[in-house]
C-alpha cells in the first residue's frame, strides 16, 4: 500500500496537465443537505462534472433523505453520509436506512457516523451522550449486527449500551444483492482513531486535519486499531476533507481565502481540537479564537487565522496546479479526498470536477 501511495506522489511531481494519473484516487465533493426538490439536479451536475462521489454532512436537514434522492438522480455516484449524527437514532433505524441506500445505489453507499457534541445531542436531540467514544463503538457494532440480521433473520447484539435480540420477517428489510454498507466514523483524538481502525471500515478526518496531523496521529492510530482486530490497515479507508483556495490571480483567490479563514475559525473554536493547532506550530490558537467568540466578535475570530495557518491547513493553487497539489499533499495517506468547498460556487463545479476527473481516471 505504501509503495502504491508513494507512486502517486512521484507521478504527481512528474505529471503534465491533461495527462492521466496512475493508480486511482477517489475525489468526492461535500455538501450540506439541500431541499429535496433541488438535490437531484446538484447530484446530476456533480456526477457529470467528474467527481467520484457526493458526501452529505448532516446539519439542519437529514443526510439520508438527500442521499436517497441523489441515488435516483445520479446512479453513478458513490454516496455517503459524512457524517450523520448517530445517537439520536437507534442503531436499528440507522442500519435500516443505510441498508435501503446500499440497495438503491447498487452497493455504492457508505454510512458515515459521528457523535456530534454534548450540547447538540442532549439539548437539541434529547438523546444520551455519556461516554461518547465507547458508546459510538458499541453503536457501530450494533449497526453491523443489524446488517447481519437482515440477511440471516437472527439479531444478536449485547453491548455496553445497546441490547438487540429481536427481529421478525415483517420488520426486516431482508437480503439485498449488494455487500453490507461500509461503516465509517468521524474521529479526531487518538482513542477514537484506534477505535475506528478496530471496528469501523473507515475514518472521516476532521477538516482541520493537515498532513502532519494525519501522519502523526491518523495513520498510526488507525493501524494500531486494525492490528487489534487482526485486520490490515489498508482495509480502513482514510477519508480526508480538503479546504481549497483556487484561482489564477490573487484577486480570484482573495474572496475564497476569507471564506476559508472564517470556516477554519469556526472549527478551531472547539477545545478538543486545540492540540491540532498546537502541534502544527500555532500554539494558543483555540484560546484566542474562543476569546473572540465569547465576545460575539466573529470577524475577530476569523482574524486569528493568519496566512501562515492557511498555508499549512489549506491547499491553495492555480487551476492547472490543483490536481498535482492535492495528490502530492494527500496521496501518501488518503483513500478518498473530499473537496470541502467545491460545490459552494455553482459556476465552478465543472472546473473542480475536471480536476477530480484528472486525478481519478487512470
Amino acid at each position: 500500500m505504501a509503495t502504491e501511495r508513494n507512486l502517486k506522489i512521484r507521478r504527481a511531481r512528474e505529471h503534465r496537465p491533461g495527462q492521466a494519473y496512475g493508480p486511482r484516487v477517489y475525489v468526492d465533493a461535500m455538501t450540506t443537505p439541500q431541499p429535496l426538490h433541488s438535490i437531484g439536479e446538484l447530484a446530476r451536475r456533480t456526477e457529470a462534472a467528474g467527481f467520484s462521489g457526493l458526501l452529505f454532512t448532516e446539519t439542519g436537514r437529514t443526510a439520508y433523505l438527500n442521499a436517497a434522492v441523489a441515488s435516483q438522480a445520479a446512479p453513478g455516484l458513490d454516496l455517503s453520509t459524512g457524517v450523520a449524527v448517530a445517537f439520536p437514532r437507534s442503531p436499528f433505524v440507522t442500519a435500516a436506512s443505510a441498508w435501503e441506500l446500499q440497495e438503491a445505489t447498487d452497493g455504492k453507499f457508505r454510512l458515515g457516523l459521528g457523535t456530534q457534541v454534548r450540547t447538540h445531542v442532549v439539548r437539541r436531540y434529547g438523546a444520551e451522550f455519556e461516554r461518547p467514544g465507547p458508546r459510538l463503538r458499541d453503536y457501530v457494532l450494533a449497526v453491523k449486527a443489524c446488517f447481519s440480521a437482515f440477511r440471516t433473520g437472527k439479531l444478536d447484539h449485547h453491548g455496553e449500551f445497546y441490547d438487540l435480540d429481536f427481529i421478525s420477517p415483517q420488520w426486516s428489510a431482508g437480503p439485498i444483492d449488494a455487500p453490507d454498507p461500509k461503516v465509517d466514523i468521524a474521529a479526531v483524538n487518538p482513542w477514537m482513531l484506534r477505535m475506528a481502525g478496530e471496528v469501523a471500515d473507515g475514518v472521516h478526518v476532521h477538516p482541520l486535519g493537515e498532513p502532519g496531523y494525519i501522519a502523526r496521529h491518523v495513520v498510526p492510530k488507525v493501524a494500531e486499531g486494525a492490528a487489534k482486530s487482526s485486520r490490515s490497515a489498508s482495509d480502513i479507508a482514510i477519508i480526508v476533507p480538503v479546504m481549497t483556495i483556487v484561482g489564477d490571480t490573487d484577486e480570484e483567490r482573495a474572496k475564497e481565502r476569507e471564506l476559508v479563514r472564517a470556516s477554519m475559525s469556526f472549527y478551531g473554536s472547539t477545545p478538543n481540537y486545540a492540540f491540532i493547532w498546537d502541534e502544527a506550530g500555532f500554539e494558543g490558537t483555540t484560546a484566542r479564537i474562543r476569546e473572540k467568540q465569547k465576545a460575539g466578535d466573529f470577524k475577530g475570530m476569523a482574524a486569528q487565522i493568519t496566512d501562515e495557518h492557511i498555508a499549512t491547513f489549506v491547499t491553495e493553487s492555480t487551476w492547472d496546479g490543483l490536481a498535482d497539489a492535492l495528490v502530492a499533499k494527500y496521496g501518501d495517506t488518503a483513500t478518498r479526498v473530499v473537496l470541502y468547498n467545491a460545490l459552494a460556487d455553482p459556476e465552478r463545479i465543472e472546473r473542480y470536477g475536471a480536476v477530480a476527473r484528472s486525478i481519478s481516471t487512470g
